[in-house]
């Protein structure tokens, strides 16, 4: 069956708006599991926090595998979208399910036989690592419902269906909630509690989200091109975010948990309360210049597509200000409901208002990628990334070890990169090469 003409119009502020609004909303919903646990692990013990702080960027990596299929799900299908093309569209979400069961199976392996090594390589002791080693154990064998939702995100953002799939967050962080305060608060489960919170609340989610993709088209699995079409797209997003997760880990081992556990729990905090607040906003609008773009392109309309980055611009700048603005005068206000320790909110709140600084470079760079990522063109994405995110790793140690900084040296690497980063993407989006790529 041929494709039917595309009924798009012209691109407007309000357009993006609409997608990016319940897409920031979703993003903020997804952290919120996050943000819930650490809440969760500071009534348990500072060793507890600094375990589920730290494995955070395991979470990262677990992320990566299942946006080795994720990422290229989402440019296909929002060119299937934007040409009406019904027989594509079922071909991705085909594909998409398989591989992302594929993609569980290899995150269930890792965590259920390398949980204790991956706590010691990050240098957790004692009860952090023994937390940690548990944690990871229960949220990566039981986590089949995490690996399919990045798939189904990846085609509601395609669709533009940005607000179901913040209502079905809603319904999985709410459900996360509910349950935390059930294993870790009455049954006094810990951290292990914790996990199962977050694997349960999103089983309803990720069943009602399955109902809604196959309902348009339903799935189809032939034997074609379309699934090396997703992992061509789909490969180097999975392995820059691994290899930002890598990062975080030397990171950690290098130059953080040499400073104390007490830094370790503040990186979480500020890594999940506070970037957890502002960053999902700029993916909000990322997710929503990503959506317009594919579809427009696989509309042919490639002035459109490039407009919605104009018409981007100012917005992601706003919000980049914001963040800097909330960073620098409400860390102390964020930071001082996740811990009671004084040594702890010190560190959290040195991280916000040093960070503070980049966080309008943060915003740009997460609206070029969302131009790159949405015509397809993920590897520029990870050349401009990967060797600057392993430069912080050096930088980070001699200044926080090597020049005796201390925890002000991991957030200035981390700032002097992110500027770094924005700027090249930045450029690489206003070529334009990206307008012709062929997914």
């Amino acid at each position: 069956m041929l494709p039917r003409p595309s009924l798009l119009g012209p691109v407007t502020t309000g357009e993006l708006l609409r997608l990016a609004l319940p897409a920031a909303a979703s993003a903020l919903l997804n952290n919120a599991f996050r943000v819930i646990d650490q809440l969760a692990a500071g009534s348990v013990s500072t060793a507890a926090q600094a375990a589920i702080g730290s494995c955070t960027f395991v979470l990262i990596a677990a992320y990566a595998v299942h946006l080795l299929v994720a990422a290229g799900v989402g440019p296909l299908a929002a060119r299937a979208e934007g040409a009406r093309d019904g027989n594509l569209a079922a071909r991705v979400v085909g594909v998409a399910l398989v591989g992302a069961v594929a993609t569980w199976a290899i995150v269930a392996v890792i965590a259920g036989f390398g949980a204790p090594s991956i706590a010691t390589f990050l240098g957790l002791q004692g009860e952090s690592a023994t937390a940690a080693a548990t944690f990871l154990r229960t949220i990566g064998v039981l986590g089949l419902p995490l690996a399919i939702a990045p798939a189904l995100d990846a085609i509601f953002v395609a669709r533009g269906r940005t607000g179901l799939m913040m209502q079905l967050q809603v319904s999985a962080a709410f459900g996360n909630v509910l349950l935390n305060h059930v294993f870790i608060e009455r049954m006094g489960m810990g951290v292990e509690g914790a996990a199962l919170a977050t694997v349960l609340a999103r089983i309803p989610a990720t069943a009602i989200g399955l109902v809604y993709v196959l309902k348009p088209h339903g799935a189809r699995l032939i034997r074609d091109d379309t699934a090396r079409r997703i992992l061509a797209v789909g490969t180097p997003v999975f392995v820059n975010t691994l290899a930002y997760a890598a990062v975080y880990f030397l990171l950690l081992r290098t130059a953080i948990s040499p400073l104390g556990a007490h830094v370790n729990a503040a990186v979480g905090i500020g890594f999940s309360a506070l970037e957890g607040i502002t960053y999902p906003c700029f993916l909000g609008l990322s997710l929503a210049v990503s959506s317009v773009v594919g579809r427009r392109l696989g509309a042919g309309q490639i002035e459109e597509a490039k407009r919605a980055a104009r018409l981007a611009l100012p917005l992601t700048t706003g919000l980049g200000v914001l963040a800097g603005v909330i960073f620098w005068f409400g860390s102390v206000t964020i930071c001082s409901p996740f811990t009671d320790d004084p040594a702890v909110l010190e560190v959290a709140v040195g991280y916000a208002r040093a960070l503070a600084w980049s966080q309008p470079c943060v915003a740009w760079e997460a609206l070029a990628e969302g131009v790159l990522l949405g015509a397809g063109a993920s590897r520029p994405v990870f050349w401009l990334s990967a060797p600057l995110n392993a430069l912080r790793v050096p930088l980070a140690w001699g200044l926080a070890i090597g020049l005796g900084w201390g925890a002000p040296g991991v957030w200035w690497a981390i700032n002097l990169t992110s500027v770094l980063k924005a700027a090249l993407k930045g450029l690489a989006t206003a070529k334009g090469d990206w307008s012709r790529m062929r997914i």
